[in-house]
This record gives C-alpha cells, structure tokens and sequence, in this order.
C-alpha cells in the first residue's frame, strides 16, 4: 500500500553508519542489527548511503548491496531512504535508478560538492535525477560541505514538481521552517540536517531531523520530538541539552566519532575507511564522557572505558 511521504518524512531519522567487517567488507549482520534496532524504537524511516554512509567510499555496487539489505530488514515496516550523491550529475543518476531498482522508498540527493555550481546548475542538476527515476526525491543542502547553499527561490521552483518531497536542511539556519512554511506545497517537508540545531528548527515548525545522534539514541530523540509537538519546549530542551555533549563529539569527527559510540554498544566496528580515520585514544575518551553526561542508564550500560 502507498503511503505519502508526507506521513513518513518526519519525526527523527537516523542516518545509518555503513559498517565495515575485519576485510573492509561491508558487515551485513551489523548493519541489519542496526535497522533492526531502529524499527524496534518506532522510527518512521531509516537513511543509507549519505553522509554518515560514507558513501563517496562505497561503490555504486556496495551502495546498492546496502540499500537491498535495508529493504530486506525493513520489510514495510519502515521507509528506506537512500542516497543517491555525486557531483557528477550522471553519476546520480546511476545511483537514483541503482536505488529505485534495489527497492528504495525514495532518494536523497544533494547539492553536488567541489563542483560548486550556480542555482541554475543546481536546478538542471536535480531535475535530470528526478526525471530518471519514479521515486520521491529528498533534497539535500549542506553548505560546509558544498560551498553553495541551496537558495530558497531555487527550492521554491523546484517544488513545482511534487516529485520533490522534503528538505533535508544542514544549513543551520533555524528560521527557515517560518521564512518558507506559507510559501511551499502542503505535504512538503522540512527537516533538519544538523544535530546541534534541530530542537530549535522543529521548534521553529520544522517536521524533524535526519539525524546522526538518533543512531544512538532513538529512543530520547523520539522523547524529544514527542515533547516538542506537545509544545511541551522546557522539558524538550532540558533532554535536548543531555545531547549537547555527545552531538558535539559526533560533529567534529564524522562519522568516526559515531561508529566508534556505536562500537561501545556493541552494534558495530568503529572501522572506517580512506580518507576517514578511526578516533585516537584522547577523541575516544571524549565520546565515552559525553556518554556518562547523558546519564542515562540504558544508554551507558555496557560502554566500555
């Protein structure tokens, strides 16, 4: 059965790590246990093959094989979302229709990086990828990475197409929900992209986050929506601030610094690969006291020192 995404694009979203076994293989058990964890806390939909993917490092078969996995564990019972991400406007396409035929629920695509296009190219370039593929395109803007924002009047024109579904919005900037909640199509959804911003874009009227700390965390992030939508802010902020330590570990060293807390939970290798390196002893000290500051139970029990 067809469901919107407009039903689904919201609430907190992981962004799922790829994990890599002893042969820098990817580890299918991890990465099923990972999905698994996720569906069981109630996430409406999971991400692979994005930024915290490392997807630049993954082939287009490796990207393919994980996205298949994913639908595999997923079942239905959670939406897939897979990246689809190059700078080469041919090279997403690849991607779009590789992830369409795995059994994607929709794509990510994001403003290409280095390449740093003008609006129109960036507009050409997202209408070439949707027009390759039937699925629900997510875009993504993430300037400290791409150099160039995706301007508001280039997302106003491209929602033109109701093929475009959602932002994933890493800019940081928390008053964009209000600058384009009137101006976009109904349905339309608005995500935070970064960690450190997300209480206050979904206070804002934002729908959510795509989130790296819901990894750890699903369970408080869902808590934290919850309160949020309930307009109950202080107790929102108060556990959105427990997060303040971990999400700051996290943002400097991606995805390092979450393969390496999510390996002290034991769900998977903090393996990397190229030009990402593991954390060194002081960054994993680091990430293990920002896990006592949350001092949460559940959380730190078994986390090694």
């Amino acid at each position: 059965m067809f469901i919107p995404p407009s039903a689904w694009f919201t609430g907190f979203i992981p962004d799922l790590p790829t994990p890599f076994d002893a042969s820098d293989g990817i580890d299918l058990k991890a990465l099923a246990a990972q999905c698994e964890r996720q569906i069981a806390a109630g996430v409406p939909a999971i991400v692979v093959c994005e930024t915290a993917g490392e997807a630049p490092t993954l082939s287009p078969a490796e990207q393919e094989l994980v996205i298949r996995a994913a639908v595999d564990v997923a079942r239905g019972r959670v939406r897939v979302i897979a990246g689809a991400m190059s700078n080469a406007t041919t090279s997403a396409v690849e991607l779009a229709r590789r992830a369409e035929a795995a059994g994607a629920d929709a794509i990510m695509s994001v403003v290409p990086a280095y390449s740093k296009p003008m609006q129109e190219g960036m507009l050409a370039h997202f209408r070439t990828i949707a027009a390759s593929t039937g699925l629900p395109v997510i875009l993504h803007d993430i300037p400290s990475r791409t150099l160039r924002p995706l301007a508001d009047e280039t997302l106003l024109r491209l929602v033109e197409s109701r093929q475009f579904v959602g932002l994933r919005d890493g800019s940081g900037d928390v008053t964009r929900p209000m600058r384009l909640a009137r101006l976009l199509p109904a349905g339309f959804r608005l995500l935070s992209g970064d960690d450190a911003t997300a209480f206050g874009h979904i206070a804002a009227g934002g729908d959510g986050a795509i989130s790296e700390i819901c990894n750890v965390a699903p369970d408080l992030c869902r808590t934290i929506f919850s309160q949020i939508r309930q307009g109950r802010l202080q107790t929102a902020r108060y556990l959105s601030k427990r997060l303040v330590p971990l999400i700051a570990c996290l943002s400097k060293e991606s995805p390092a610094a979450l393969k390496y807390a999510l390996s002290t939970l034991g769900l998977m290798s903090p393996a990397t690969r190229l030009p990402i390196v593991p954390l060194d002893d002081a960054a994993q000290a680091e990430v293990i006291r920002a896990f006592v500051a949350i001092a949460d139970e559940e959380l730190i029990d078994g986390i090694g020192a």
